[in-house]
């Protein structure tokens, strides 16, 4: 990456900072490899660090740039592709390929703009099932699945009250339903310190987050919120309806 020295433009100047920067990572720079630090790339390029920081910020949200714990900024690998199904036996089977991952199920209070979409009261504990989508060896996805104990009043007592057998006990319960329908949204966030530590990103980093309502004809049975890394996934809607995560450059489309 040669000195550089930005002209006068017309565009933002970090904007144009950024094309600069893209087409470095192209041609001097390998997938994984670290970038200089701050201080030496803004004075390489001739820029406040506050417009470099504004120029790398917009490079990791576009999945060129990655920023790691204890490492520092490297060069990301290309954009995995993961199907989301709206089929609602992969959606509850939780096993098996790249399948969403049980890791937990406990009673707690669901969030109130949750609760609000279950149509309980606030302070009714649901059943909350954690879970983790891994996809060619990389955490691409957490979740949290809501689901009220009305939804699922055969669930046994005896089984265990807690881990991936109790959240596996939930999804059993949940396919026997005969779920009618499901609605989806999508919008960009920050992760929680949650979510960050499990998908292995900083606390605040861009993330994608899929709050999908499942239905049945009495009603919502349950609300999944799905946190997913910004970073290594794009959200497309094909034609179908099915909802994609791909690594093409095809315009975004909202949900129908």
């Amino acid at each position: 990456m040669g000195t550089t020295q930005l002209e006068s433009v017309q565009e933002p100047k970090y904007w144009h900072l950024k094309t600069v920067l893209s087409e470095a990572l192209d041609s001097d720079f390998a997938v994984g490899e670290i970038l200089p630090n701050e201080r030496d790339l803004a004075a390489r390029f001739g820029v406040a660090r506050a417009t470099l920081r504004q120029a790398l910020e917009q490079l990791e949200l576009e999945g060129r740039l990655q920023r790691r714990r204890g490492v520092g900024t490297t060069v990301a690998p290309p954009r995995v592709g993961v199907a989301v199904s709206t089929d609602q036996r992969e959606w509850a089977d939780g096993v098996g390929g790249e399948a969403w991952q049980p890791l937990d199920s406990t009673m707690a209070k669901a969030p109130a703009p949750v609760a609000e979409m279950l149509g309980t009261d606030p302070a009714e504990p649901v059943h909350v099932v954690r879970r983790i989508r891994d996809t060619q060896g990389q955490a691409v996805a957490a979740e949290l699945l809501y689901v009220p104990a009305s939804s699922i009043p055969d669930l046994s007592a005896i089984e265990a009250p807690s881990g991936p057998v109790r959240a596996r006990s939930v999804l059993r319960e949940l396919r026997r339903l005969g779920l009618q329908g499901q609605d989806r949204s999508v919008e960009l966030g920050s992760a929680r310190a949650d979510d960050a530590k499990e998908l292995d990103r900083l606390p605040g980093a861009p993330v994608l987050v899929v709050t999908t309502r499942y239905f049945t004809v009495d009603g919502t049975a349950a609300v999944s919120v799905a946190t997913y890394r910004a970073d290594t996934c794009r959200l497309t809607f094909g034609d179908s309806g099915a909802l994609e995560i791909s690594h093409d450059e095809q315009p975004e489309r909202q949900a129908s």
